[in-house]
C-alpha cells in the first residue's frame, strides 16, 4: 500500500522539513518488505487563499485513496493502535493511504466529509511543518512495530 502525507504549505528548508524527509525515507525503506510504501511527502501551495482552494488540492492529491484527515477534533491513537489501523487497511486491500493536513485555518468541511477517518495529535494546535514531521515519524514507528523492530518500546 502506498502512503502519502499531503499538506498545505511549503515546509521550507528548516529542521522540520529535514526531519520529515528523514522519517519518510526510513518508513519507505523499512516498509518495503511489509507491502507498505513508499511514504511520499506532498506539499501543496494553492494559488488562492482560503479553505476551498486548499480543499481542491488536497482532494485531488488523495483521489482514489483511503483518506485520513488530520484534525484537532480527530481520533487519537496510541502507536500500536495506529500501526494496527494501517495494517488493517493494507490487509483489506487498500492500494493507497493519504493523510491530509490543512492550512492555517484547518480543513474545509468537504475534506472532512470525504475522509474515511480522522487523526489528531491531541487537543493542542501544532505548526504544520512540525505536524508533517510528527506524522512521518508515526508512520515510520508503525512500520517498525509491524516489522517487530525494537524501535518502539512500550
Amino acid at each position: 500500500m502506498k502512503l502519502a502525507v499531503a499538506a498545505i504549505g511549503k515546509p521550507g528548508r528548516g529542521p522540520e522539513a529535514t526531519l520529515a524527509a528523514d522519517y519518510a525515507s526510513r518508513a519507505t525503506l523499512a516498509g518495503r518488505s511489509l507491502g507498505l510504501g513508499p511514504l511520499e511527502l506532498i506539499d501543496l501551495e494553492p494559488r488562492k487563499t482560503g479553505k476551498a482552494p486548499e480543499a481542491e488540492l488536497l482532494l485531488a492529491a488523495a483521489e482514489g485513496a483511503h483518506l485520513i484527515a488530520c484534525d484537532e477534533r480527530g481520533k487519537t491513537y496510541g502507536s500500536r493502535a495506529f500501526a494496527d489501523h494501517i495494517a488493517t487497511l493494507r490487509d483489506r486491500g487498500e492500494r493507497k493511504l493519504v493523510f491530509v493536513i490543512g492550512g492555517a485555518d484547518g480543513l474545509d468541511q468537504s475534506v472532512l466529509d470525504a475522509a474515511r477517518s480522522t487523526l489528531a495529535f491531541g487537543p493542542q494546535t501544532w505548526p504544520h511543518a512540525l505536524a508533517r514531521a510528527m506524522l512521518a515519524e508515526q508512520v515510520y514507528r508503525a512500520v517498525t512495530i509491524l516489522a517487530g523492530s525494537p524501535y518502539h518500546r512500550d
